[in-house]
């Protein structure tokens, strides 16, 4: 066990310089001009904005890096979403601030947890993920994403989820998923197959091949690519057309072409909650994702 901590401490140190190396300053400045201006200070690591006809949350994590995913995140995501459930919101449009929109699931956060008690920490860990899926699924009202940056993992699996995505031309899609030993999460065994075919959702899922926003266009996994340079304002003129419409009908609109789907998205949630269960509470689920996070040099 102490050869274990050991290594998690070297991977933490490693992947800890490669992050500092990788974030520009001007990602720094953007995050702290959003938060002082506009974040709704209950939130650590998301903003959220309540505007005209819909609101808009964006990832900006503290607790973790790259708007990583981890129980704390999660949870202010499903907090926000609850509210907009109930509120008087068209819609909610998913984001993020920086030049990352989501690297996935925050492995830092995980490994640590994994070498305390590796049975209970997985079981806790799929269970956060199961609720925090099944939110995506139940949600009535339209979910829009608009990805700026690279979305990998857990941040590209829940993609199929939202209604509409736009990403940034920069944007690139990864769920490399067998490179640190875990099987598909966010319903992605369902909806890869089921919107790009299964030849080419074995590609990305078992293979991890990453893909440049015009081939996830190209494969249904993204609804249109956008101009880096005018990427936001493209955005919110999409977003304004979208809140002229009576909400009545776009969440009448979203129930005819999702509550067939809905039952059966529940299931494959549930069905890959129990298979990551049962990988991270082996040994070698533990060594596969130590084993990714001491030579992982990318961004994500």
């Amino acid at each position: 066990m102490s050869g274990l901590q050991s290594a998690v401490a070297g991977a933490t140190t490693v992947t800890g310089k490669r992050r500092l190396e990788e974030r520009s300053a001007f990602d720094k400045r953007l995050r702290f001009s959003v938060r002082q201006t506009e974040s709704a200070y209950r939130y650590r690591d998301i903003v959220v904005k309540k505007q005209d006809g819909f609101t808009h949350i964006l990832l900006s994590t503290k607790s973790s890096d790259n708007n990583t995913l981890n129980p704390e995140v999660m949870k202010e995501i499903q907090s926000a979403m609850a509210t907009a459930a109930s509120d008087d919101s068209k819609l909610v449009l998913l984001g993020a601030v920086g030049s990352v929109f989501c690297c996935g699931l925050d492995f830092l956060y995980f490994i640590r947890r994994l070498t305390d008690d590796r049975k209970k920490e997985s079981i806790k860990m799929a269970e956060t993920i199961r609720t925090f899926i099944n939110t995506f699924i139940q949600f009535r009202k339209p979910i829009v994403a608009a990805v700026n940056g690279p979305a990998v993992g857990l941040g590209a699996a829940i993609l199929p989820l939202c209604d509409v995505v736009w990403a940034n031309e920069k944007a690139w899609f990864q769920t490399p998923y067998t490179a640190y030993g875990q099987t598909p999460d966010a319903c992605s065994s369902f909806s890869f197959p089921r919107i790009m075919g299964l030849a080419a959702a074995n590609e990305l899922l078992l293979s991890g091949r990453k893909l440049t926003a015009q081939e996830a266009c190209l494969k249904g996994l993204v609804s249109q690519v956008l101009w880096p340079g005018t990427f936001t304002q493209e955005v919110m003129l999409r977003i304004k057309e979208l809140v002229a419409v009576d909400s009545l009908v776009l969440r009448e609109s979203k129930a005819l072409m999702r509550n067939t789907s809905r039952s059966a998205l529940e299931q494959a949630n549930e069905r890959e909650c129990e298979a990551l269960k049962r990988v991270w509470g082996s040994s070698q689920g533990t060594d596969a994702i130590l084993q990714y996070l001491q030579r992982r040099t990318e961004l994500c």
